[in-house]
């Protein structure tokens, strides 16, 4: 072939590019530098123009824009929505730690809640559809079932600043979706900002045991699982729905950590049971705090709306062993190319 056909080959292919990224639509996403920012940022840019913000860490990600941006700045919002004009704007900026939540009270407040009012805001302007990533801990943690009508009882600071902002949205918005999820575990895109699965991970990469947790019993989900549901969500057209997101069961992570060991084949006397810290609120009452807490969230609504089987924490083990590179000796996630179980 010879130089100059190469060339136009070459030329097409670029164009053709061009112009299937003009024809995408525009998914913004605040605080793209978290955890599950750039996982949906990364899952996502196959379908959307993706465009990600930050504040303090830089992060890059090929295939994404990302760019700075203080929610608590009104004008910076805005500057983001006028350059970009997103069709769909997930807020994952904020403090998702249960305990910093705790240590600051302010800051969380001011984050969780008051950044995603200026985002909301200005969804409304430019008729964006604004996307919130609640979680089951604005519950109390009795041993029943969750519904989406149920009223937020939390203890937290953490789930107090996420059942404001819930109510918020809900009230405000014209165009909005929530995703109230379990606990969602995955990798860190910032290497020295590690996630607990991934510490879980170190350790027994270095053979060292680990204590886990064997008093909050929660789901357990793959964070790829979200962004399989945020998608379908968005070619669907689905609008003003609060929908609960989580594994068919629950466990503590004492209960995750052994599914894990069967999973990646480690002895499961690496594990230990222990109690890790979970700060109450200052109005918690004494006689909760000493017994254990689940946070059972029923997944009805999104199953049957969306037509999908949620996995079993086992199963979303197994998807994440496939998503690494491995090759479990049990059965296949799911019937679908993405690991969602199709009715």
């Amino acid at each position: 072939m010879s130089k100059s056909k190469k060339e136009k080959e070459i030329s097409k292919e670029k164009l053709l590019e061009e112009l299937e990224a003009n024809t995408k639509k525009t998914v913004l996403i605040f605080g793209v530098s978290s955890f599950i920012g750039s996982n949906l940022a990364e899952f996502l840019k196959k379908d959307y123009r993706v465009i990600g913000t930050y504040h303090k860490n830089s992060v890059r990600i090929n295939g994404v824009l990302t760019i700075p941006c203080d929610v608590l700045a009104k004008e910076e919002v805005q500057l983001m929505f006028f350059a970009f004009k997103p069709d769909y704007v997930i807020y994952c900026a904020g403090i998702s730690s249960i305990e910093e939540c705790h240590l600051k009270e302010e800051k969380a407040d001011a984050l969780n809640t008051s950044g995603l009012f200026n985002v909301a805001e200005y969804c409304q302007r430019y008729k964006a559809q604004v996307c919130y990533l609640s979680s089951g801990f604005i519950f109390s943690g009795e041993k029943k079932n969750y519904f989406e009508m149920d009223i937020p009882d939390g203890f937290t600071t953490y789930g107090k600043t996420q059942a404001a902002a819930e109510f918020y949205i809900q009230k405000t918005s014209l165009n909005y979706l929530i995703f109230r999820c379990c606990r969602l575990y995955g990798r860190s895109i910032i290497p020295t900002r590690p996630t607990w699965f991934e510490n879980l991970q170190r350790l027994l990469a270095k053979n060292k045991g680990a204590q886990m947790d064997d008093y909050i019993h929660t789901g357990f989900l793959d964070v790829y699982y979200l962004g399989m549901l945020i998608r379908m969500s968005f070619e669907s057209g689905v609008s003003n729905r609060l929908f609960q997101v989580s594994s068919e069961d629950i466990g503590s992570l004492y209960q995750f950590a052994q599914n894990y060991g069967e999973v990646f084949n480690i002895a499961k006397d690496r594990f230990s049971k222990g109690r890790w810290p979970f700060p109450y609120h200052q109005s918690a009452t004494t006689t909760s705090v000493e017994e254990q807490l689940y946070f059972k969230l029923d997944t009805a609504n999104i199953e049957g709306f969306l037509n999908v089987n949620l996995p079993s924490i086992r199963e979303s083990i197994e998807f994440t062993y496939q998503r690494f590179g491995g090759t479990p000796g049990h059965k296949k996630v799911g019937g679908g190319g993405d690991g969602v179980k199709f009715i």
